[in-house]
């Protein structure tokens, strides 16, 4: 990570969704894990929450989520994968907005390096929509601890250079 240490760091609000038909707030342990890198970092741990794999659902919780002056980004575990009941993209999708690809891309690379080819089968994803980061990791231990790790941690942190997340935050919703 590339800190100037002469720039301030600011911190942000960051709610977080667990997307589980099986987790609750006993063993949602990759929620937990989350929760404490984000505040371990500085950040806000503004809402949390636990909803089911129903991509309507899912949607409308990000919506409101985005609207809330309160967050500034999104994180969600869980969702990410090839199966009937994983639908976080497609509730991503209904939200409209930007695909951050790289995003993706970068954590499927990082994935590589801890599972092999098993990465193939994630769907992690990122957007913008409105003035909002949605990120959609898979719900494994591991998977949260990569996303967070080897992208968010840095990204999120307004103090890395060359850029980060953070420092476009008031010119998103330029025209």
């Amino acid at each position: 990570m590339a800190i100037d240490p002469e720039r301030v760091f600011k911190p942000i609000n960051i709610a977080l969704l667990t997307v589980s038909d099986t987790r609750t707030a006993e063993n949602d342990t990759s929620g937990d894990i989350l929760a404490d890198r984000i505040t371990g970092a500085g950040h806000r741990l503004a809402r949390r929450a636990i909803k089911r794999d129903d991509a309507e659902a899912i949607a409308a919780l990000f919506n409101a989520w985005i609207d809330d002056p309160e967050v500034d980004a999104v994180v969600s575990t869980g969702g990410t994968g090839l199966t009937g009941r994983d639908v976080t993209p497609e509730a991503l999708a209904k939200l409209g907005g930007r695909e951050i690809p790289g995003f993706g891309e970068l954590f499927r690379w990082l994935s590589y390096k801890t599972i092999g080819t098993s990465t193939v089968q994630s769907r992690a994803m990122a957007v913008l929509v409105r003035s909002t980061y949605l990120f959609a990791l898979p719900g494994s231990n591991g998977a949260v601890k990569d996303g967070w790790d080897g992208i968010l941690a840095e990204q999120l942190d307004s103090r890395n250079r060359p850029c980060n997340f953070v420092e476009l935050m008031p010119r998103l919703l330029e025209a």
